[in-house]
């Protein structure tokens, strides 16, 4: 005799609460409000799922998930949140909640809520054991001898090029108001204030998002831009009438296949670009587009060196939206060498005259990393870098 299913429900639904009663695989404990709720999960409880209706005496459902997941016993248990009137903005809330799934009353057949619940268990399970393997932590160590040498190399810059940098300040100020220096959040091995000569006009960074959709050098010339509830799943075409290879989902007014959603989901984050470079920035100042191409831009990040939040050579630092996007772990390997001004991808980019794929440069930034893994930092590779940028500077594109 297969074992039944046991579902917690938190609400008031008789018609809901009857149907689930009636069926002979589910075991149902009810609780009609947030408080009893939480009292019988403190208990000494065994259950499989949480049926919960969005309107609870107490509280609401998203307050109880919230809740539930600071238990950490029933991490493995599904939440499914329930409700009598559709809003698509209730949807799109409990998702970014991590609420497991969410059903319009009535409910489906009991049978079906069974086999969904059971999938989202075996997923929740699955995801609880891979987080729970143990990865070494690398942790970045800056050589001696690097930091030695950005200190000295970026104290001595600084002093020779500070009436260059004062001219090319007055020169800034004059074109266009605002403060003739740029502070924004980057991300290296972990966030720091970024420092940079103004090269674009004040409020540049509100036109970024049309920008970042219009001229992308690192856009994706074809994807998939959302969710197609109209195109049909293959498996589910070759399954009988009236059948799905996959449990269904429920969003907004559309139903789709657990498996067609997640295949089509794959597509959509693959025709998205982790980085963003504008081409032809008409942000930029006349003055902005001389710094930018002779690099004078860049001489601030000095200052950053010597605080040591970069060093001269290493991976270019993030902003902090491209670095919320690196979160797999071929990607995310470049955070393990240092922030820098100057390294591998940038004299290849100028070299090859701005020209790259973001695929390339995802790879590059991972070869710089290697040299940062165990014992094999390399100081002589960082000097070859460094002379290999003396003449890209002078190479068309800038970085």
């Amino acid at each position: 005799m297969n074992k039944k299913i046991n579902i917690l429900y938190v609400g008031k639904s008789a018609k809901t609460i009857g149907q689930l009663e009636m069926n002979t695989k589910i075991s149902l404990q009810v609780t009609g409000n947030m408080l009893q709720a939480e009292n019988f999960l403190k208990s000494d409880c065994a259950i499989d799922a949480i049926v919960c209706e969005y309107q609870i005496t107490g509280g609401d459902g998203m307050k109880l998930n919230s809740w539930v997941r600071q238990q950490y016993r029933f991490n493995a248990v599904p939440f499914i949140l329930v409700s009598e009137q559709f809003g698509e903005s209730l949807i799109r809330k409990s998702f970014m909640l991590f609420i497991d799934d969410f059903y319009m009353l009535p409910l489906p057949p009991a049978e079906d809520l069974v086999d969904r619940i059971l999938f989202l268990k075996d997923h929740r399970k699955k995801e609880l054991s891979a987080s729970q393997e143990v990865t070494p932590v690398q942790v970045l160590k800056i050589p001696l001898i690097k930091r030695l040498f950005d200190i000295i190399v970026a104290g001595t810059a600084l002093i020779l090029v500070s009436p260059v940098m004062m001219l090319i300040g007055l020169a800034i100020r004059l074109e266009s108001n605002g403060r003739i220096y740029y502070v924004s959040k980057r991300v290296g091995q972990k966030p720091f204030d970024f420092y940079k000569l103004r090269s674009m006009r004040t409020g540049a960074d509100a036109e970024l998002g049309r920008l970042a959709k219009e001229k992308n050098q690192y856009k994706t010339s074809a994807g998939q831009n959302g969710i197609d509830f109209s195109r049909p799943c293959p498996r589910c075409s070759e399954m009988p009438a009236g059948e799905s290879c996959s449990p269904i989902l429920h969003i907004s007014k559309e139903k789709i296949c657990d498996y067609w959603y997640n295949i089509q989901k794959k597509e959509v984050e693959k025709s998205k670009s982790s980085f963003i470079k504008i081409v032809d920035d008409p942000r930029v100042t006349r003055v902005g587009k001389f710094i930018r191409n002779t690099s004078i831009d860049e001489l601030p990040q000095l200052f950053n060196v010597l605080k040591g939040d970069m060093s001269i050579v290493g991976n270019r630092p993030l902003p902090v939206y491209e670095a919320e996007r690196l979160t797999q772990d071929q990607i995310a390997k470049r955070f393990l060498a240092p922030a820098g001004i100057t390294g591998l991808w940038q004299v290849e980019l100028r070299g090859k005259g701005g020209n790259m794929s973001e695929e390339e440069r995802i790879r590059l930034d991972n070869v710089y990393a290697d040299h940062f893994v165990g014992n094999d930092y390399s100081f002589w590779y960082d000097l070859k870098l460094i002379l290999r940028t003396l003449p890209a500077l002078f190479q068309k594109a800038a970085v």
